[in-house]
């Protein structure tokens, strides 16, 4: 085995970190969708909070070692091959919309169920559970990531790259809306019954 060999091995662990702590928030943002009290959504949102911090790593890691895969002479491709920048790019967008809109809505809502206090969640807590900028990001963030995952693997021109990743960030966006839609017209029904 040469280091190319654990370079790569090093590369799909990080992947797999991120597509890990992926799995591991979604299940978080359907039972912070799901919590009826805030007994019910702290563990949760503490959860999220701790499995958040593995993306860097996740993102480091991936840029990394392809970056030593992408320097390495032996290979057909270089910094300026089309689906290599394409990755990069689903990086920096992953990176910004992670760090950027997902974790500042996540400061919200932790503020949300704070004001909330002790027993049922109230309007604007269950409101920021289902905030889009918490789904969004998640679900966007994983499309982009099978995008990638796409492009790594068939290696396509400039086009078929591009479309990869805007096919699986449209689709993790419009599930996310679908997602947060219904539980918002849920959420709306059960207060005109309450009021």
């Amino acid at each position: 085995m040469n280091t190319y060999h654990y370079v790569l091995y090093i590369h799909l662990l990080s992947l797999f970190v991120g597509i890990g702590a992926g799995s591991v928030l979604l299940t978080c943002l359907f039972q912070l969708r799901a919590a009826r009290t805030l007994e019910q959504a702290v563990p949760w949102g503490i959860v999220s909070g701790k499995v958040a911090r593995l993306f860097p790593v996740a993102i480091l890691g991936l840029f990394g070692t392809g970056a030593y895969m992408t320097s390495e002479t032996t290979f057909p491709w270089t910094w300026s091959t089309r689906w290599i920048e394409i990755g990069i790019a689903g990086l920096v967008v992953l990176t910004v919309q992670g760090a950027g809109v997902a974790e500042r809505t996540a400061k919200k809502l932790e503020a949300a169920l704070h004001a909330n206090g002790p027993g049922p969640l109230g309007r604007e807590a269950r409101r920021m559970t289902l905030h889009p900028g918490l789904w969004v990001a998640e679900l966007s963030n994983l499309g982009i990531v099978f995008g990638v995952v796409w492009n790594m693997t068939e290696k396509p021109g400039l086009g078929e790259s591009i479309a990869a990743v805007l096919v699986g960030y449209a689709v993790g966006t419009a599930l996310a809306l679908l997602l947060t839609r219904t539980a918002q017209e849920e959420l709306a029904t059960a207060s005109e019954m309450a009021g």
